[in-house]
């Protein structure tokens, strides 16, 4: 498969709480690991990617450096609206055309006006000449989108903006948009999800979502946190065997011990040990069943799946990207 590290623009989506902006963040990392100028691009005011670096949230709109060809921005569709304009009326007019009441009630009435804004930003930073003349380009821009509905929505925001405006330079802008997002050459997408029935649901709206607005499939699923199947069938058999032998006499004993207003002894709480200890054992197995059936479900849709496996830590940091890092370097 050609890398998708080769593209200029590679979008992120999927369902919410998924760890999209991890998965985004570590794809930043191998590809600044390979050489490529890359920034990833965060929609919102949240901010997450400068933490997970330990910088802090940044300022919104503004380019930051997080290590040595890496970059995180934060969309402000205010910002893009100010620099946008300046870009295509001329400093002054466009200072003045970007305060008229008019324009802003235009602005924040249009249909898909503040998607178009933030997707012109993110057009704007995979060009080399870019609108701030001194400003460099990027081999590479990682959008991590919002979820999957939300994020349809901006994608689709320049051809809804682009019936509007009809001719003129904001039509221009929005096509040459478009051009990008349907361009296999030039743009990727990668879904996250996790290995439940609802995620995995959502990532096969979102490829339909795709193929209806833009013409274009889904490359890539990171299934994100997923458990091995720990047991075989006789491991499990051995496993209720110890579970029946901790919850019969010894429990029965213990009990009437108990009623009768003693303490279990040894034997009682090693046989209760051994029932949370299998309880425990069967239900990671079972969840770690589960969502391999899931990945199986997108398997046999002939979705190119990407594994990355729970990571047993109590925080996410530089250590914990750089692991994902090395997991999705085998795909990507």
């Amino acid at each position: 498969m050609e890398s998708l590290l080769d593209r200029k623009l590679l979008v992120v989506t999927g369902k919410g709480g998924v760890g999209k902006t991890t998965i985004a963040a570590a794809i930043g990392l191998l590809a600044a690991r390979r050489g490529l100028r890359t920034i990833v691009v965060e929609v919102g005011d949240h901010g997450r990617i400068g933490e997970l670096f330990t910088l802090g949230t940044g300022r919104p709109g503004v380019e930051t450096r997080l290590q040595e060809g890496l970059s995180s921005i934060t969309i402000d569709p205010d910002r893009v609206l100010l620099e946008w304009v300046q870009e295509l009326g001329g400093r002054v007019p466009g200072r003045v055309l970007a305060s008229s009441g008019t324009f802003q009630y235009f602005a924040a009435a249009a249909p898909g006006a503040k998607e178009l804004f933030g997707m012109v930003k993110v057009w704007e930073l995979t060009q080399p000449r870019r609108w701030q003349r001194r400003a460099a380009g990027y081999d590479l821009v990682v959008l991590d989108a919002p979820a999957t509905g939300h994020a349809l929505g901006m994608l689709r925001s320049p051809q809804t903006f682009g019936a509007i405006a009809r001719v003129g330079p904001v039509a221009s802008q929005a096509r040459q948009v478009r051009e990008l997002l349907e361009d296999p050459s030039r743009s990727g997408y990668l879904a996250v999800a996790l290995g439940s029935e609802m995620a995995v649901t959502e990532t096969i709206e979102l490829q339909e979502g795709l193929r209806s607005q833009l013409g274009r499939e889904l490359d890539a699923v990171v299934m994100n946190a997923l458990l091995p199947r720990r047991f075989t069938p006789s491991e499990l058999g051995r496993i209720a065997a110890l579970d029946g032998n901790g919850r019969g006499k010894g429990r029965r004993e213990g009990a009437a011990k108990v009623r009768e207003g003693g303490k279990p002894d040894g034997r009682t709480e090693d046989g209760e040990l051994r029932h949370a200890a299998a309880l425990a054992a069967r239900a990671v197995h079972e969840r770690g069943r589960l969502q391999h059936n899931q990945l199986m479900r997108l398997r046999r849709r002939h979705f190119d799946v990407v594994g990355v496996p729970f990571m047993w830590r109590a925080e996410l940091d530089l250590e914990y990207l750089e692991t994902i890092a090395d997991r999705l370097s085998r795909k990507l």
